[in-house]
């Protein structure tokens, strides 16, 4: 255990004392963690249900394969978002996963975000759930794509979109636009069809061999943590829903209520990246 003081760093005493609980539940055991929207808070990327999160509709895949105006805003609103999204740093937090991973604490790290920060902030088994923003792929030949290079082609063929927007940035990275008029829809060079972020929209199913990853990760520790998630989203409710039962602790990290509340060996009401630096500075290496 470390000092008191290195543990109050930024929480209350109830939280204190909940941390000191979640450390003598998770220590000597190999443990998975599984993320959401509220770690990367810190980073600047808002969540979808957490306090001062902006109203949202998001994307759904009916709606992106089914009409080219939504293909056409989804598009636009991606591109005046994505400087900002795409400069964001990882936190503590995203740095505290990493350690405990370096340390052989943490076995690896399920994330349903798509901001690629775990791997920026020097994680190594990252199974990106929900996919990642940094990709766009053909729906008809399957030819991947680096985000960086369709921004390019982007701003070349609609040169009047301006990307020096205020308006507030979206979970996913995207802006509401104020204008989606005269936009050239992005299409696949190699055949011509139509161009897909490498993510999972709201309404689509996470690909099967991605969530047996996610479910091996879970499978072979034993703990579970899971920090900034709520558990409105069912594919983190499955992994909780295995580590019940197999009856290992599950320890839950977030602001406000989640699904999993009732399930937990332990529920900590608090940022993520000051309890997760806390958890980080106190388990013991496993190395």
């Amino acid at each position: 255990m470390t000092a008191p003081d290195t543990l109050a760093a930024g929480l209350d005493e109830k939280s204190i004392a909940l941390v000191e609980r979640a450390v003598d539940v998770l220590a000597g055991r190999r443990i998975a963690i599984l993320t959401g929207a509220g770690v990367s808070t810190d980073s600047g990327i808002p969540d979808y249900r957490g306090q001062g999160a902006p109203a949202r509709t998001p994307m759904t895949v009916q709606q992106f394969f089914g009409s080219e105006l939504s293909r056409r805003r989804y598009w636009v609103g991606s591109h005046l978002g994505w400087r900002t999204f795409s400069a964001a740093d990882p936190n503590r937090g995203h740095g505290a996963i990493a350690r405990l991973e370096s340390a052989g604490v943490a076995s690896g790290v399920v994330t349903q975000n798509v901001d690629g920060l775990h791997t920026r902030a020097g994680s190594h088994r990252v199974v990106e759930l929900h996919g990642a923003m940094s990709r766009v792929f053909c729906v008809r030949c399957g030819q991947m794509f680096d985000r960086r290079d369709l921004v390019a082609r982007i701003e070349a063929e609609n040169p009047w979109l301006r990307r020096d927007t205020e308006l507030p940035l979206g979970p996913d990275g995207d802006v509401a636009p104020e204008t989606v008029e005269g936009f050239s829809i992005p299409d696949c060079t190699v055949c011509g069809g139509m161009l897909k972020p490498d993510v999972v929209f709201f309404g689509e199913f996470i690909p099967a061999e991605k969530f047996r990853e996610a479910e091996q990760l879970v499978r072979t520790s034993e703990a579970l943590l899971i920090a900034g998630s709520s558990l409105v989203v069912n594919s983190g409710v499955r992994l909780l829903e295995r580590a019940r039962r197999r009856r290992i602790p599950i320890v839950i990290v977030n602001r406000g209520e989640t699904r999993g509340d009732p399930r937990a060996t332990v529920k900590i009401d608090a940022g993520t990246s000051e309890v997760l630096s806390a958890l980080a500075d106190a388990l013991p290496s496993a190395a």
